[in-house]
């Protein structure tokens, strides 16, 4: 379990990659700016690597939390489109556009797996607001896949050009 003290600079950690991003994140501008030192957030992480994994669980977190809260069946798609093109929601999503891609060029690292488990949170999401007879099957693995492959890339169209009514008429 986490101390108080590594809660408290693991979220103020996340509230600075949101705004500045993970990839190219160094430690001692980090520590700076969530009033820290980069020995305290080694000694707690145990190394940059750890620290990026604990913010990638963190985003992961609230990805989560969102899939959780988006309930099942008819309309899914929808309440899922209404949350990732609300523009309050772009900085989570760009941090998470940013693990996704590293973690397919960097599998070995901290992103390892990031990717992957996304892709199976959200099928299971989408497979559980299908019909009963439609959820274990073949063609239903294929329908949220579809179904997820269209949403993700509706998500990169809207973080690429900002232009929420046109990717949203195009979902509709």
């Amino acid at each position: 379990m986490p101390s108080a003290r590594e809660t408290e600079l693991l979220e103020a950690a996340y509230r600075y990659v949101l705004t500045h991003g993970l990839a190219d994140v160094s430690l001692r501008p980090l520590a700076a700016a969530i009033g820290s030192s980069t020995r305290v957030l080694l000694y707690l992480f145990g190394s940059k690597e750890g620290l990026v994994r604990a913010l990638l669980a963190r985003a992961r977190a609230d990805e989560l939390a969102l899939l959780a809260d988006i309930g099942t069946g008819p309309g899914v798609i929808a309440r899922l489109w209404e949350w990732l093109s609300t523009p309050a929601h772009r900085p989570l999503l760009t941090l998470w556009l940013e693990a996704y891609a590293r973690s397919l060029v960097e599998p070995d690292g901290p992103w390892s797996g990031f990717a992957r488990a996304t892709v199976e949170d959200w099928l299971e999401v989408l497979r559980v607001s299908q019909p009963a007879d439609l959820r274990d099957t073949p063609a239903g693995l294929v329908e949220r896949t579809r179904e997820l492959a269209l949403l993700r890339g509706a998500l990169l169209d809207l973080l690429a050009t900002g232009d929420e009514q046109r990717v949203s008429a195009a979902l509709a």
